[in-house]
């Protein structure tokens, strides 16, 4: 297998730097004004991971492509780290926001909308029932406290190297020991996260099992595949057994599809036919306006009617006085029925299939000790020859650095990947085109890395 010399790779980096600098002043301009109104110059913190010295400032964005205020256009695989996976502004869910913003954006009160939408998710997911949320993070923290509330328990079960959202409970990690802490990065926990969490490795069934019969735990929290950490899928039996010792321990399953909608209109909820008692989203469904949504089974609303009273329904810590906007439900009905359609998903999958084809091939070609995984409209590469099955896996792969570099590099070509790991995703909008003409810049990248 081919190393990377890293002094070859710091060479380059710098090469690439300055080859950013030069051709981009007005967003190098626009980011020493950000600085002075802003910490870090962004207007939200994650902002200041994309690689260069400072960020792209956008002009405009429409389908799978956007345009910074230096004039560069870029084919967008990144998509807003899935919040665009519709393509940027699609056509059906900018119509349904004008005709919605001039009829009432905020009420407090249902639109028909929010009927359309929740008989929609209820048949691509099969729950029944559902509320919303302005993103998935609500959408988890109150699936969380409905868990807690019907089954009287306090802990919350996630996998290492989990992403939930801002939720208190999920940032949390096994350390050396196999203990439960705080995940690196997590500021201001409120408190160790041993008293809120247990942490088991992704696949490990034997792991969930002695996590659940302490007998405490309201609820298992997880992504079916985790995606935040690279793609890590579950190994087969994995999801049927874990909800197989759910319902053992009387523990309730919420899972999380707001990234893993890309393996389809009903997610890998639908493709594994799972059935969990809580079913998160957010994201994708709103077409880029701030969407969330949860569902649940009627046994579970059921158990929930009996414990709360109506003359305390507005303060028990669920919902949000902008929740179930009439704006973001006008979005989701337009997104969910006419642009995130399985003829959309037909088009996407394939894109996803071709584009890890060619980064197989260069990894081939050039002798790299790398992998790319994949998930229906979302691909990734990892510096691992192998598919992960743990978190821990996944996140031992990672070379900061050298991300930094691949990324810099195909933005001066041309290209957004998500900068938080490897992650392309394919939206209605992107073509064939788009996926070969990255190809051919990943290899011209890989060769140059390797010196050949």
């Amino acid at each position: 297998m081919t190393e990377i010399d890293r002094a070859r790779l710091a060479q380059l980096t710098k090469i690439e730097t300055a080859r950013f600098r030069d051709t981009h002043p007005e967003s190098a301009r626009l980011f020493a004004e950000a600085k002075k109104v802003m910490p870090g110059g962004v207007p939200m913190s994650w902002m200041s991971k994309w690689p260069g010295e400072f960020p792209l400032f956008i002009k405009e964005a429409k389908g799978a492509r956007f345009t910074d205020v230096d004039g560069h256009t870029y084919i967008d695989f990144c998509l807003g780290d899935t919040g665009a996976m519709t393509g940027h502004s699609p056509d059906a869910t900018v119509k349904a926001v004008r005709d919605q913003i001039g009829h009432g954006i905020s009420l407090m009160l249902p639109t028909e909308d929010s009927v359309i939408v929740g008989t929609e998710l209820a048949r691509r997911f099969g729950l029944p029932l559902w509320q919303f949320t302005l993103t998935a993070t609500d959408a988890n923290r109150h699936a969380i406290r409905y868990a807690r509330l019907v089954t009287g328990r306090s802990k919350v079960l996630v996998f290492d190297r989990c992403y939930h959202g801002s939720v208190d409970e999920t940032f949390a990690t096994l350390d050396g020991q196999g203990r439960t802490v705080a995940r690196e990065g997590n500021l201001g926990a409120p408190v160790p996260l041993d008293l809120t969490t247990r942490v088991v490795e992704f696949n490990d069934l034997a792991g969930v099992e002695a996590a659940l019969a302490q007998g405490d735990v309201a609820c298992v929290l997880t992504e079916p595949a985790l995606t935040n950490v690279g793609i890590v899928l579950p190994e087969p039996g994995f999801l049927e057994g874990l909800t197989a010792l759910c319902k053992k321990y009387e523990t309730l399953l919420i899972i999380d599809e707001t990234h893993t909608i890309s393996a389809g209109p009903g997610g890998m909820t639908a493709l594994h036919s799972l059935k969990p008692d809580f079913l998160t989203i957010g994201k994708a469904i709103g077409g880029g306006i701030p969407s969330g949504a949860f569902g649940m089974t009627h046994e579970v609303a059921a158990r929930i009617a009996r414990l709360v009273s109506r003359d305390q329904i507005d303060t028990g810590g669920i919902g949000g006085t902008l929740a179930g906007n009439a704006l973001s439900l006008a979005a989701m009905r337009a997104t969910i029925t006419e642009v995130l359609t399985p003829a959309a998903f037909s088009h996407m999958i394939p894109l996803a299939d071709a584009w890890a084809d060619g980064v197989d091939a260069s990894i081939k070609e050039f002798g790299l000790n790398w992998h790319c995984n994949r998930l229906g409209a979302r691909a990734e590469y990892a510096f691992i020859p192998h598919a992960p099955s743990t978190g821990a896996q996944a996140a031992n792969a990672g070379d900061f650095p050298l991300e930094q570099y691949l990324h810099l590099r195909l933005l001066n070509d041309g290209f957004l990947l998500t900068p938080f790991h490897n992650m392309a995703l394919m939206s209605p909008d992107t073509t064939r085109a788009d996926v070969d003409a990255h190809t051919a810049a990943f290899r011209a990248m890989c060769a140059e890395l390797v010196g050949q």
